[in-house]
């Protein structure tokens, strides 16, 4: 009999699961000092020019230190990524790797101007703006103070991280901006008779069909929605959608501030945890 904790993992679809898993890995491998933290950020001297490509991948599985906000970061990461998994992408765990592939590679060339050293809030702020665009017409409550439509989530968390930074969360902006950006492509676009330039490759969905073959059984839907699908199914939040919407009573609570604005740094310093829990800042590598 599996315990809780175990059913609960297990409960996860692929991707998301896998996602969290190598959060709680890197995060662990730092505590115990396997890796030291500053050995993972990114940046372009020492990913590119000093030859540490692993720093591509490994910027959006830290979150910081083990910590309270280390576990509400993973909260807000597992609730929204399965969310899409679940829904929008549900039996599609291809097209849901490629929606996080081609989001972080525009993460990666927009992280000049995050100013921040990790990624992974920036990505999660995507992951938020999809799926709100996908469930136009569910309310949410912020705090108990009021309630808002699905489309308004990423602007109130937006507002809510500048109150308490004390800067504007630029990081967060540039999430919502290509949160937009593979929205528009993937299904505006299309609905409207254009190409779906966004489509997974082939080879993608042909690594990713034996695990849901496993999973789902062999019969388990694999193709990427069609463009008439995509325009059935994508639903304005003007317009709703024809049936019934077993979403629109529902209500999501978003408690607190959901991206801490401790991941953002000053601009030309790195910072370094040191063992009294101390930021300290260490300059940043200089371009040649």
């Amino acid at each position: 009999m599996a315990f809780p904790l175990e059913q609960w993992y297990y409960e996860i679809p692929l991707v998301t699961r896998s996602f969290i898993t190598l959060s709680a890995v890197v995060t662990l491998a730092t505590q115990i000092r396997l890796v030291r933290w500053f050995h993972l950020y990114y940046t372009f001297d020492y990913t590119f020019r000093q030859g540490q490509y692993w720093r591509v991948l490994t910027n959006f599985f830290y979150f910081g230190p083990l910590s309270l906000d280390w576990f509400f970061h993973m909260y807000f990461m597992i609730r929204y990524s399965r969310m899409l998994e679940e829904g929008a992408f549900r039996n599609r765990p291809a097209d849901y790797v490629w929606m996080l592939v081609f989001s972080g590679a525009m993460l990666l060339l927009l992280a000049p101007l995050t100013e921040s050293l990790f990624l992974g809030s920036t990505l999660a702020y995507v992951l938020v703006y999809v799926w709100c665009r996908r469930e136009p017409r569910m309310e949410l409550g912020f705090l108990g103070l009021f309630v808002f439509r699905a489309p308004y989530l990423p602007w109130v968390l937006l507002g809510f991280s500048a109150l308490l930074g004390g800067g504007f969360p630029t990081g967060h902006l540039v999430g919502i901006a290509v949160g937009h950006l593979y929205y528009f492509f993937e299904y505006v676009w299309p609905r409207e008779g254009g190409r779906r330039w966004l489509a997974t490759p082939s080879l993608v969905q042909r690594v990713f069909s034996a695990q849901v073959g496993d999973e789902h059984g062999d019969n388990a839907e694999l193709r990427a929605p069609l463009a008439g699908e995509t325009a059935q199914d994508d639903r304005s939040s003007s317009g709703g959608s024809d049936g019934e919407d077993s979403d629109d009573a529902d209500y999501a609570h978003v408690v607190g501030d959901t991206f801490p604005h401790a991941s953002q740094r000053h601009a030309g310093a790195e910072d370094e945890y040191d063992d009294e829990r101390e930021w300290t800042a260490v300059p940043r590598p200089h371009s040649d």
